[in-house]
């Protein structure tokens, strides 16, 4: 599917005349990847354009989700993985600092890659604490407001590293609510929901257009 297609297939109506079979297109994994590559192919999109989109996209959708005030003064954690879904997590931690929220970047894997290393940059320029340490559980509630998983994007295959087992296991115990970026990390784009039980986010932003695995939430 290319990505005039696929934006002539999806049909924007009010609410009150939407229904469950015409209300929305869900992508698959190949899809997904190919409406991404027709955009740096063929109309020149850097992945750069794309990653400051989606990380503006996704902290607007947070701050109308979860007004600052709801937040009582408590941080927000941005988890970041390796990939691309981890540098929309960099931006999207960038700007929520600029609506005035206070964001904590946990960042346990780095990717050596010079955009990653501007973002984190540009990050740690901004004043937003960066750590690699995952914070203590017993008081993590009282410090969070909100976790925001950035940790893997649509092109995930399990199982979950050993590296981002602990964070994933903190997001599905807490009584902290999470916002994801485009997949629940650890779900499977297109099967959903792991068989021994993943996260479950109070929010999820969907890129481009919902993947696969929506349609089982």
């Amino acid at each position: 599917m290319t990505f005039l297609n696929f934006l002539k297939k999806v049909r924007i109506r009010p609410l009150s005349q939407q229904s469950p079979c015409n209300m929305v297109k869900y992508l698959g994994q190949q899809e997904a990847i190919n409406i991404d590559q027709e955009l740096f192919n063929e109309y020149r999109y850097s992945v750069d354009q794309l990653m400051e989109l989606a990380g503006l996209s996704c902290a607007t959708a947070i701050a109308k989700s979860y007004p600052k005030e709801q937040l009582e003064g408590k941080s927000v954690l941005v988890c970041c993985g390796p990939g691309n879904n981890g540098g929309d997590g960099l931006v999207c931690a960038r700007h929520l600092k600029l609506f005035e929220y206070k964001p904590v970047v946990y960042y346990p894997k780095r990717t050596d890659k010079q955009l990653y290393n501007d973002l984190t940059h540009q990050v740690i320029s901004m004043n937003i604490p960066l750590t690699e340490c995952l914070p203590e559980k017993a008081s993590f509630e009282k410090e969070f407001g909100l976790i925001v998983d950035a940790l893997f994007g649509f092109s995930f295959r399990p199982p979950v590293r050993d590296t981002f087992v602990p964070v994933i296991s903190l997001m599905k115990t807490t009584s902290v609510p999470t916002a994801s970026i485009d997949i629940p990390s650890g779900w499977d784009v297109e099967q959903g929901e792991p068989e021994d039980g993943g996260i479950k986010p109070e929010l999820l932003i969907s890129l481009t257009a919902p993947k696969k695995m929506c349609s089982k939430i």
